[in-house]
């Protein structure tokens, strides 16, 4: 079991993201098999310390959609890094992983941490 660190302080969060996700699926190994899930477990420090370019910190908008009528609920990024911090991170990492049933198993391999 390999484990690589990360410091997220005043990265910016798609890049961050993207490295995280490529690391996850093992792509930087010479052992990759896309349909395997590697044998690698990422550490976020400082998590909630990530920062994003621009104006999407009041711009930008999560959906979450309950199935029935007039269940949309929205929440920009600020009010979502209030409450949960790390899970800017991790809805970023998600988003860029396959829709597969891998990305359930690789997701818990991501350790993110908040001081």
């Amino acid at each position: 079991m390999t484990t690589i660190e990360f410091d997220a302080t005043n990265k910016i969060l798609g890049r961050l993201a993207s490295d995280i996700a490529i690391t996850l699926r093992g792509k930087k190994t010479t052992a990759y098999r896309p349909d395997r899930e590697a044998d690698i477990t990422v550490v976020v420090h400082h998590a909630d310390k990530v920062v994003v370019s621009g104006t999407k910190e009041r711009t930008k908008m999560y959906y979450n959609f309950s199935g029935y009528p007039g269940g949309l609920k929205k929440k920009k990024l600020f009010e979502v890094r209030e409450k949960h911090p790390e899970r800017l991170l991790k809805l970023a990492v998600k988003r860029m992983l396959p829709d597969n049933k891998l990305r359930d198993r690789i997701l818990k391999r991501l350790i993110l941490e908040v001081q």
